[in-house]
């Protein structure tokens, strides 16, 4: 009987090799992928039920996060293939270790993120974008250290789309002008805080990488001259020019034309911009989706009137600014489609504005009124009586909305799923109706 119970459990292990083996991998990595959406632990426990899985799941594994820099070269000798290497938790990455990773995975690597890493320099870069041809992404934000030595390593990866630069304030209008010449592939680029870089580099950007859908020049010392070429980019859906103290209302006006594939534009801080400008900028740009004035001009109602080409605007950003009864009513008179709104500290704020905006944005799904300290229970009505479709209501230190008001939030606001009401006199019956 022994031998014929180890003869069964030998058969039934065979049949089940068997019956595994006919498995093609492309077919157990759709298993993985399920495995991915579900729970990432499942994936571990997966590769320690036997070799074969041990070694399947380590030709699946397309991405790496590693906790520590020097566990490198034992975890990329067990995953290979990897595409996405994120190093943002390893502080300390060193060239050497940078020629590691080059070497172990060589071309299938595609994107690579050192935006919280220390201690490489241009040398490291050069061996990584030698060893690793097919890059396409990489994001060097935070190398303070980086100089233009580092962007001409960088202008070495000829395929790269998507490059992030972001207080890099050693990288001048020269290197990114090497940048710009060897990448012209590329379709995003962040220059956010990088001082060193000024009209000569971001036009040369302009010229040379015609594929440009997103171009965030936060902060930087450009002024109008740069702009002309800005507009030309026939791609460009994303323009932030946020902080740009260089750009004023005679540049915009000079150009009076705007790029017409642009959907997202932010010109928050922009001091020197007024109505003038703004229509100048946004006129031709008919498919604008997402406008940001933060911290910019009083909206009047000027500002408003240089809106009303926008018709697909979707998300508008007003976030301290002075706003008066005057601009809301004309932004909504023009602007129907809205989406979020945003007015966030805007001083000026009144029932009366409030209210003339939001009666005729029936698809309104954001909405942020923290500190708009002069509403009170006639806006909050407004908005539970126009605004059914809310998901999301901030109004943070909105002091003189009373306690009834909030009964009316739960009655009416039934898709709500973020609701901000620090500081506010809301009391256990308003809770009570909100919760049901």
């Amino acid at each position: 009987m022994k031998k014929q119970k180890t003869t069964t459990i030998e058969e039934n292990n065979t049949t089940h090799k068997s019956l595994f083996d006919r498995l093609s991998e492309e077919i157990i990595f759709t298993i993985l992928d399920f495995l991915d959406q579900s729970n990432p632990r499942d994936k571990k426990s997966f590769s320690l039920v036997c070799k074969t899985f041990y070694v399947i799941e380590s030709k699946h594994r397309k991405t790496l996060k590693p906790l520590r820099s020097d566990h490198l070269p034992s975890i990329l000798n067990r995953y290979p293939q990897i595409s996405t290497l994120n190093l943002t938790l390893c502080p300390r990455v060193t060239d050497s270790a940078l020629s590691g990773v080059a070497a172990s995975v060589g071309d299938s690597l595609r994107s690579v993120d050192l935006s919280r890493s220390r201690f490489f320099t241009g040398s490291g870069l050069a061996a990584l974008v030698a060893g690793c041809r097919n890059l396409t992404e990489l994001d060097l934000s935070n190398a303070t250290e980086l100089r233009d030595a580092a962007a001409a390593a960088i202008a070495e990866a000829r395929n790269l789309e998507r490059l992030w630069l972001a207080r890099c304030k050693l990288i001048t209008d020269i290197g990114i002008g090497c940048i710009a010449v060897g990448c012209p592939k590329l379709k995003l680029i962040s220059l956010k805080w990088c001082l060193g870089i000024g009209d000569l580099g971001v036009g040369l950007v302009a010229v040379k990488c015609k594929e440009i859908r997103s171009l965030d020049l936060s902060y930087l010392p450009i002024t109008n001259k740069c702009l002309p070429a800005i507009v030309k980019l026939q791609y460009l859906e994303e323009l932030i020019l946020e902080g740009c103290f260089g750009i004023n209302d005679d540049g915009l006006v000079a150009i009076n034309q705007g790029s017409n594939s642009l959907k997202t534009l932010d010109m928050s801080s922009c001091q020197r911009v007024s109505h003038v400008g703004l229509s100048s900028m946004t006129s031709g740009t008919e498919c604008l989706q997402q406008l940001t004035l933060a911290y910019g001009s009083a909206v009047t109602a000027d500002v408003g009137l240089s809106l009303q080409r926008l018709s697909k605007l979707q998300s508008l950003k007003l976030d301290g600014c002075l706003v008066t009864s005057a601009g809301l009513q004309a932004i909504g008179n023009c602007c129907f489609s809205l989406q979020e709104l945003r007015l966030s500290k805007c001083l000026g704020v009144t029932d009366e504005g409030l209210s003339s905006i939001l009666k005729k944005q029936k698809e309104l799904r954001k909405l942020d009124i923290t500190c708009c300290r002069k509403i009170t229970y006639d806006s909050i009505a407004q908005i539970a009586n126009s605004c059914r479709c809310l998901t999301s209501l901030k109004m943070e230190s909105c002091t003189l909305v009373p306690r009834e008001a909030f009964v009316l939030i739960g009655q009416r606001c039934h898709l709500l799923e973020e609701l901000d009401l620090t500081d506010s006199e809301i009391d256990d019956e308003g809770l009570k109706s909100i919760s049901n």
